[in-house]
């Protein structure tokens, strides 16, 4: 099975062909076509090779599936001396791919 590791958004992510991926807000449409270049490492079976710290010439194709908000993570703050209670919600912005080719 043919793998590679990405690079998007500050995180990394193990990506194959076929597979959905929720990834941190990308500017762009749904349903338009998207270039990683940022490659770390791709493995196709014992095949692997590894960028230092990117692959020259290999990239990634994805398609954008959707954009969404994830879920709302609570932030609270409580200092117990002085009672001090600080409540705060985050919702992240979020972008589904659906990987289509490895190079």
């Amino acid at each position: 099975m043919k793998f590679a590791v990405i690079e998007t958004g500050g995180k990394q992510y193990k990506v194959a062909v076929g597979q959905k991926v929720q990834i941190e807000k990308l500017d762009k449409e749904a349903g338009t076509e998207v270039v990683f270049d940022k490659v770390l490492l791709v493995a196709d079976g014992e095949d692997v090779s590894v960028g230092a710290p990117y692959l020259k010439g290999s990239e990634v194709k994805a398609k954008i599936t959707e954009n969404y908000k994830d879920d709302k993570k609570i932030v609270f703050k409580y200092h117990s001396k002085t009672r001090r209670r600080k409540k705060k919600g985050h919702r992240q912005e979020m972008t589904e791919i659906e990987v289509t080719s490895i190079k």
